[in-house]
């Protein structure tokens, strides 16, 4: 739908800071937004808000111009996730509708004069992000397939658009009525052409079946293209929105099994092979199979009864089998899944393994596995087999009994040699789809289990609700409070946390102290949202973290955790995981933190390749492009979770000298360390951590040498405490 263009002179010399109404209009249209001009244009005449941020001003016009929708947000690009496009974009001064992303990382900008053109994000270094949330629509979910996630997933998708439903039934309908020509021409060919040698007959009836052949290749070349794009569609869909909601999963509540994981969302291959043009073929032929029946009765008479027994009999054979079959697919799935579980553990543990020669445990434990595999796997082919056999030999019988009843009909003189051979041809149509849907009853389990293991991965908690109306603060708070906090991991009998009540404010510097296992990086997972407690609140400003859009969360806060991780790509890719920071800042925090020296010892330079989990790096440069993320990011809560675990001496030095220089006045920093002397420096308040309860919080000079006294004594033994 076009839209009517805002006058934006008088917008932009009353609002200069603030985006013209022609860009608010195209932005509500965008979102699908029903949007008035004048009322656009009155609105923007009452508000007198010169002195208000542009999220606040947008606010309050479309509040004024009685357009419901929920709050504006500024955010800066580096830290925007370019899904939630279209938006408003600031850059030098000039305000565009941000439209779409490229594959190549480029954002589509219209001007407010319509001028459309094209940006990298990296080249749009400093600008900021008006955003507006798009309205929530709600769907009616499938009742029938309520109970699978995975089905009606695939529910949905696969019915998303009915146009290939009816294309695929008129030319499934087509394809039949055309098979019935085969029967009556051998029919006519024998009956009428062979016994008169009527060739001209002949050649007509060849001429006609070349047109039929032609027809039929055309509508099946054509149906079975529908239904392989049909398939690769629903499957593309279906597995982005998996791997998404795995994204989105709570981590504490996430599967602790990463290898049964991957086999679960892997599982989708087995229903995209269950959906290929084959299978579907199968399905929407087998209800024909009746129409030919109708035909053989129409022609011979008694002869369809052979082919009519046939249908439940094989039908019989394949949910037999089926039945079988259930039980052992499923125990085959749970041992590959713990194999796959195993190989997963043994690759990222080979270096343990090796050094304590358990080798021995594991082959032994993977042979046992693989037996079971293998056992469950003979006694699935042999009910297979039994399926295969017991069928084809029904339609070998079948054919047979058909031609006996055929001979007695042509004794009785009901019917011609050329009408049994009509039947014959015709039984065939209606045995092969009886015998492939057998098989595909026995294949029906495969892709059962699979849907119960993806309805498992889409049954996992996320970690937002996503039928919950999210909120979006207009201004951002470097504060986090906790209130009446309680923590235990799924399953688990021991507490993590207990905490009454602890606050922490814009600009603070806290150092969290406390012995292994106090509670620590657990405390930390918390305030960044990964963590969701068991009982209490924590609060974001005044939000409450958990009912606050996660792209804001993520926006305020940085994290590192205590276990980093590098993923396979360049070093420039792990440095800026988003993709979304310009180079400026990529050469700023590298030569900051001294990552550039990692660079400079390759010829790659920051090209230099970087294999899963980062092998090829030592851990403290693993820990040092870690921490460099952070710093990319910039963001106004800092939680650092053992920074300096893995670096020496001159290097930690570097990075305390580092966030003293890139911490605002108003960020808040909290760091867990075993080492606090040198950050000691830099903070001016300590927490002290014992059993996931708060022992100590005040200020360093007072609760420091307390830690130290107590902890000297052990640092001799375990050398946790640094105390230079």
């Amino acid at each position: 739908m076009a839209l009517q263009v805002c006058q934006m002179t008088e917008n932009a010399r009353a609002y200069p800071s603030m985006p013209p109404l022609v860009q608010v209009e195209r932005l509500l249209g965008a979102l699908n937004i029903a949007c008035n001009c004048a009322l656009l244009e009155q609105a923007a005449q009452r508000i007198e808000s010169l002195d208000s941020s542009p999220a606040v001003w947008l606010g309050k016009l479309l509040a004024a111009s009685e357009i419901s929708v929920p709050s504006a947000v500024i955010l800066p690009l580096q830290r925007f996730d370019p899904q939630r496009l279209p938006a408003l974009l600031r850059h030098d001064g000039i305000w565009y509708v941000a439209h779409s992303i490229g594959d190549d990382d480029t954002v589509v900008l219209t001007d407010s004069t319509s001028s459309t053109t094209k940006a990298r994000i990296t080249d749009l270094g400093g600008a900021e992000v008006l955003w507006l949330r798009r309205p929530r629509t709600h769907r009616a979910s499938s009742g029938a397939l309520s109970g699978n996630l995975a089905a009606r997933l695939i529910y949905k998708e696969l019915f998303r658009d009915h146009g290939w439903l009816w294309q695929l039934v008129v030319a499934t309908l087509i394809i039949n009525l055309i098979a019935v020509s085969t029967s009556l021409f051998a029919m006519q060919v024998y009956d009428r052409v062979v016994p008169t040698m009527a060739f001209a007959t002949l050649t007509a009836l060849v001429a006609g079946m070349a047109i039929v052949i032609l027809l039929d290749w055309t509508l099946k070349t054509v149906r079975a293209r529908i239904l392989d794009s049909l398939a690769s569609a629903v499957d593309q869909r279906c597995s982005q929105y998996v791997f998404e909601h795995v994204l989105r999963l709570q981590l504490d509540t996430q599967p602790r099994l990463l290898g049964t994981l991957a086999a679960q969302i892997s599982s989708l291959d087995a229903i995209r092979q269950f959906m290929s043009a084959t299978v579907v073929f199968a399905l929407v032929d087998l209800p024909f199979a009746l129409l030919f029946v109708a035909f053989i009765v129409l022609i011979g008479g008694p002869v369809a009864w052979v082919y009519a027994l046939l249908l439940p009999a094989a039908l019989v054979v394949g949910l037999f089998c089926q039945w079988r079959l259930k039980s052992l697919f499923h125990e085959q799935l749970s041992r590959a899944n713990e194999r796959q579980g195993l190989l997963v553990d043994t690759i990222r543990g080979a270096e343990s393994i090796r050094a304590s020669n358990a080798g021995w445990r594991f082959a032994r434990e993977w042979q046992e596995l693989s037996a079971s595999i293998n056992r469950y796997g003979i006694q699935q082919r042999a009910f297979t087999s039994l399926a295969a056999v017991t069928t084809s030999s029904l339609s070998i019988g079948a054919y047979v009994s058909g031609v006996v009843v055929g001979v007695w009909q042509i004794e009785a003189g009901f019917l011609t040699m050329g009408g049994l051979i009509a039947c014959t041809i015709l039984g065939g149509r209606v045995i092969a789809p009886v015998a492939q849907s057998v098989q595909y009853l026995v294949q029906w389990q495969h892709v059962r289990q699979a849907l119960s293991m993806v309805h498992q991965v889409l049954a996992l908690i996320s970690e937002r609700d996503p039928e919950r109306e999210l909120l979006a603060p207009t201004e951002s708070r470097s504060a986090l409070n906790l209130d009446a906090i309680r923590f235990a991991y799924p399953g688990s009998l021991t507490r993590q946390l207990t905490i009454d009540d602890l606050v922490f404010t814009a600009g603070d510097r806290v150092l969290l102290l406390g012995p292994v296992g106090s509670g620590k990086s657990t405390l930390l997972k918390v305030l960044a949202g990964l963590y969701r407690p068991t009982q209490g609140r924590v609060r974001l400003g005044t939000a409450d973290l958990w009912e606050t859009d996660p792209l804001l969360v993520r926006t305020q806060i940085g994290y590192l955790p205590q276990s980093v991780h590098l993923f396979r790509g360049t070093l420039r890719s792990n440095l800026d995981l988003s993709g979304m920071s310009d180079d400026d800042r990529l050469l700023g925090v590298s030569e900051l933190l001294g990552v550039d020296l990692i660079a400079a010892g390759s010829p790659q330079g920051f090209d230099l390749p970087i294999s899963e989990g980062g092998d090829g790096l030592s851990g403290g440069q693993k820990q040092m492009v870690a921490l460099a993320r952070v710093f990319v990011q910039h963001p106004r809560i800092w939680l650092l979770d053992e920074p300096m675990a893995s670096l020496d001496r001159t290097a930690e030095e570097r990075v305390w000298r580092a966030l003293e220089a890139e911490l605002r006045p108003d960020d808040l920093l909290v760091v867990s360390t075993h080492r606090p002397m040198m950050a000691s420096r830099l903070v001016n308040r300590v927490v002290i951590l014992e059993q996931g309860k708060i022992l100590r919080d005040g200020q360093p000079e007072s609760v420091l040498p307390q830690f130290v006294r107590r902890a000297v004594p052990a640092s001799s033994e375990t050398g946790n405490v640094d105390t230079r």
